[in-house]
């Protein structure tokens, strides 16, 4: 009977150890997770490129989110660019800013494979005014190519006030 009442014992401190191995264990995890947390940056959203799949949506998002500073942009333009030649200029490319807009504008052509270098940079087109007769700061070969607009709505100074994301395609048929 002594010998069952030590194998108990045993037992139990063996399952008291168990529980304070598991209660460390789980502290431990917790410090550990808090920390790790707590030093990650925060991250910026980044604007999206709108297209006709996630127009709806974007839209949706952009009227929730709360109010940063003044200005909308309506954009008006064609959706596909056709080139007869990678340095011709276009005759159905075109970026309108309506009047009924608040800020002047330009924007940036970017392939969608390299955002870093554009192949087009506008002038700033102020409200009401037509952007034609466009022509690509890069050369490009006869392809299709899948690229992305980035608006900048610009205040009096020029300065950025918030941009916009365009997705479009350009044609080069020779």
């Amino acid at each position: 009977m002594a010998k069952e009442s030590n194998q108990k014992g045993n037992v139990a401190k063996i399952a008291i150890i168990a529980a304070v191995v598991v209660i460390i264990a789980l502290l431990i995890t917790v410090i550990v997770l808090l920390t790790k947390m707590s030093g990650k940056k925060e991250e910026t959203k980044r604007n999206m490129v709108v297209n006709e799949t996630n127009a709806e949506q974007i839209a949706e998002e952009l009227i929730n989110e709360p109010y940063v500073a003044p200005g909308y942009y309506s954009t008006q333009m064609s959706t596909e660019w056709h080139f007869t030649t990678g340095d011709a200029v276009s005759e159905d490319a075109y970026v309108k800013n309506d009047a009924g807009n608040t800020n002047d504008v330009y924007f940036d052509v970017f392939l969608e494979s390299d955002e870093n270098t554009p192949i087009l940079e506008s002038p700033v087109i102020p409200r009401g005014s037509e952007f034609k007769d466009i022509k690509l700061d890069k050369k490009l070969d006869a392809g299709t190519y899948d690229c992305v607009m980035v608006y900048h709505l610009v205040d009096e100074n020029q300065d950025t006030v918030s941009t916009l994301r365009v997705a479009f395609k350009i044609f080069v048929e020779n």
